[in-house]
């Protein structure tokens, strides 16, 4: 190497040394400007949490009573879960309560789970009409099964009633006291805003892929089941996930329709243990409820992967 070549290999160290020392280190976020921010965000965080460490204390709180209620209860007890799963619960008279919990949550995931499965696969098959082909009626359908998300489940509960006590004269398996009369009303609201989710997701689907399948042959409904449903699979979760929950919570209508104990959902079943027929037990109610939010914990748990992706691809496009 000549001396020319070593003064310029010098200098270029020494001019990427300069440079390298111009570069300022990233600067961390300061709390100065930004410190309402985090304090709106720590009461929110507080808020929300409250609820679930009130239950929670509740749940393993050996008081009944409301009004006992403390966020670090003084007597600590597991009866509240047990007597729930065997069905040991006494009412405030002294006598026993008639409170099969564990009837009640297998009468729920029953009726939850088959919603959400064929609410889904009805609101995928609306969707995928509305996304691909073009017919007379279908900007009005669309606008349709919006408003009639308009209306509240309250409205239409005396209808329900009296629609399921006449068909069950006829149809006795959709009588009044039957979980499937509970799931057949559930799914006539199933077309909504779950089918405007799943349009939206579809939407995104490259059309070519259609008409890939459609020049080798495939009809319509094979195109759906083998392209398009199998592309879909995050929304579709996302969809079955959020009918799943609903259907979970609902109480209206499930205790306008559900008439003895064996036959109750959860939130039916439950909305016994802080009314008058057992008296006021917030023990069992707050363990009932605990227990109960653990199969949706696992869900989301278990679902997570597909609930981002789905979710935000389905408001991409409506």
């Amino acid at each position: 190497m000549t001396t020319g070549e070593a003064e310029v290999g010098r200098n270029l160290a020494q001019v990427d040394a300069q440079s390298r020392a111009r570069v300022r280190k990233p600067r961390r976020p300061s709390l100065e400007g930004n410190w309402w921010r985090h304090l709106v965000a720590l009461i929110a965080v507080v808020a929300a949490l409250f609820p679930v460490v009130f239950i929670v204390s509740s749940a393993f709180n050996r008081d009944n009573t409301l009004s006992g209620a403390q966020v670090i209860p003084t007597h600590v007890t597991l009866h509240n879960f047990g007597n729930l799963l065997h069905n040991n619960v006494s009412t405030s008279g002294g006598g026993k309560a008639d409170a099969p919990y564990v009837k009640w949550v297998i009468n729920s995931m029953i009726v939850a789970g088959v919603t959400a499965f064929f609410s889904t696969m009805l609101g995928a098959l609306a969707a995928y009409a509305f996304s691909r082909f073009r017919f007379r009626g279908r900007r009005m359908g669309m606008v349709a099964l919006l408003l009639i998300q308009m209306f509240p489940q309250i409205v239409a509960v005396a209808a329900i009633y009296l629609l399921m006590l006449n068909v069950g004269g006829i149809f006795r398996p959709l009588s009044l006291n039957s979980l499937l009369a509970v799931i057949v009303v559930y799914l006539g609201g199933a077309m909504g805003v779950q089918t405007w989710l799943m349009k939206g997701f579809f939407d995104t689907i490259p059309k070519e892929l259609d008409e890939s399948a459609r020049v080798d042959g495939a009809t319509a409904s094979q195109i759906f089941w083998g392209v398009i449903l199998p592309l879909a699979a995050p929304v579709l979760v996302v969809v079955a996930l959020i009918s799943f929950v609903f259907t979970l919570n609902e109480f209206v209508i499930a205790s306008a329709l559900l008439q003895t104990n064996d036959h109750f959902t959860l939130p039916v079943g439950m909305q016994g243990f802080i009314s008058q027929q057992y008296g006021q037990r917030w023990g069992p109610f707050a363990a009932g409820s605990l227990m109960a939010m653990i199969p949706v914990v696992l869900l989301f748990l278990f679902l997570q992967r597909w609930i981002v992706s789905g979710l935000t691809a389905g408001s991409v496009k409506g």
